[in-house]
């Protein structure tokens, strides 16, 4: 990756970079990130990881994806420079590095980056992140053996750089040391530095009051559904404070909290029957969506439908017990459309250990349709398991008449 960005001229070093890593919260946060940065007037380009439906998504500009032009000349730049390489690019590089050459293009005032796994050999951590952030240290991307966690958030840590401000998500006191250890200017600890003081659910999101080293925020409202939403929305408030190393404008964290959108973390697509997409893939994760569903989202009567489908290497047991598979009416499993994805029938083996019945629809579109088409009004139906079968399932609610995709 160092030696395809010094062929293109070192494109990742041309704008300051707010570089994020963590196991679950990254995509939120930069969204975030990005809303707050262009509240300023910023230029701000972004790159995150996977898409939903179509690969521009990955790269962005104020929350525009790149168009098909531009990516398409970025690209065939890559290819042209393709023999000057010691070894081919994998597919993850040539788009951080499409990416990086872009925002480099339109001159951009500032890049946030997704770490795409946990951080020190990333391909994304060829840029020296002036805001190194890690939202937290969960189960994901390892083997579980004793000691994963110091393991792992060695690895995160490998993107704070020498004069970086470091905000960090992760409470564990157990890793402190770890944290400790980089070579950061300045630490700033969630729950210490910075943190939600005040997290409500209200109509349509989350009512907020953060505190950052700068100040108190307060009666912020966030239209993203979950508690865990008001730590990630702290953390992404203190990382900007970090940018400008200065406070905000209360009006301007007002207005760029207001108008996040997230696609596919607890999207709700329909009421009638309600229709939630997320893609939680994790236990963590899961655990947000269910804690989620039962605060908010509970309906009188109605039963609990899943579409479920898993890519290969999680605990399909766990995750599906986390998801209330065993008291749902209905468990449809499919097969994402991802080389490492899990068989719908072997995920409907693990639906059947647990007491409940599984039907296989391999395709995600054909079970979203299936089973939307037949739920009751008040039913809830949760789209989940992973970003490969929820960006398939928006798709396919774009062609339901009673659903709505933003």
């Amino acid at each position: 990756m160092r030696r395809l960005c010094a062929v293109l001229g070192d494109p990742q070093h041309d704008q300051p970079v707010v570089h994020i890593t963590g196991t679950n919260g990254k995509g939120s946060v930069a969204r975030m990130v990005t809303a707050l940065l262009g509240a300023h007037d910023l230029p701000v380009g972004t790159f995150t990881s996977p898409h939903l439906e179509t690969i521009n998504e990955r790269i962005s500009r104020n929350g525009e994806p790149i168009a098909d032009a531009d990516l398409a000349r970025v690209l065939s730049d890559l290819a042209g420079i393709e023999s000057l390489l010691d070894q081919p690019a994998s597919y993850f590089e040539l788009l951080a590095a499409a990416a990086f050459r872009w925002f480099s293009d339109e001159a951009v005032a500032a890049a946030v980056v997704e770490v795409g796994l946990l951080g020190r050999w990333d391909a994304t951590n060829v840029a020296d992140g002036a805001v190194a952030v890690l939202t937290n240290v969960a189960l994901d991307h390892t083997d579980g053996l004793d000691g994963w966690r110091r393991r792992v958030a060695e690895e995160k840590a490998g993107i704070v750089k020498p004069g970086a401000t470091f905000v960090l998500g992760e409470t564990d006191p157990d890793l402190a040391d770890i944290f400790d250890a980089t070579p950061a200017t300045a630490t700033w600890r969630r729950d210490v530095d910075f943190g939600c003081t005040a997290n409500a659910l209200a109509v349509g999101g989350r009512m907020l009051d953060l505190r950052t080293p700068g100040g108190s925020y307060d009666g912020l409202f966030l239209p993203l559904h979950g508690a865990h939403q008001g730590d990630n929305a702290a953390v992404a408030l203190a990382a900007v404070e970090a940018f400008f190393d200065r406070p905000l404008e209360p009006d301007l964290v007002e207005e760029a909290f207001a108008a996040v959108r997230n696609p596919g973390r607890f999207e709700v697509v329909g009421r009638d029957p309600l229709v939630i997409l997320d893609g939680a893939h994790n236990p963590s994760g899961a655990a947000a969506a269910a804690a989620t569903l039962a605060e908010g989202f509970f309906v009188e009567g109605g039963e609990r439908r899943l579409v479920v489908g898993v890519l290969a290497g999680r605990d399909p047991h766990e995750l599906l017990e986390l998801f209330g598979a065993g008291d749902a009416v209905e468990v449809v499993c499919c097969t994402p459309d991802s080389p490492r994805a899990l068989p719908a029938a072997d995920l409907a083996d693990a639906v059947r250990a647990l007491g409940a019945g599984a039907r296989v629809v391999e395709d995600v579109g054909d079970a979203v349709r299936g089973v939307v088409a037949h739920a009751q009004a008040d039913d809830v139906v949760l789209i989940t398991g992973s970003l490969y079968t929820v960006g398939a399932a928006r798709t396919a609610c774009r062609s339901i008449a009673r659903l709505t995709v933003a």
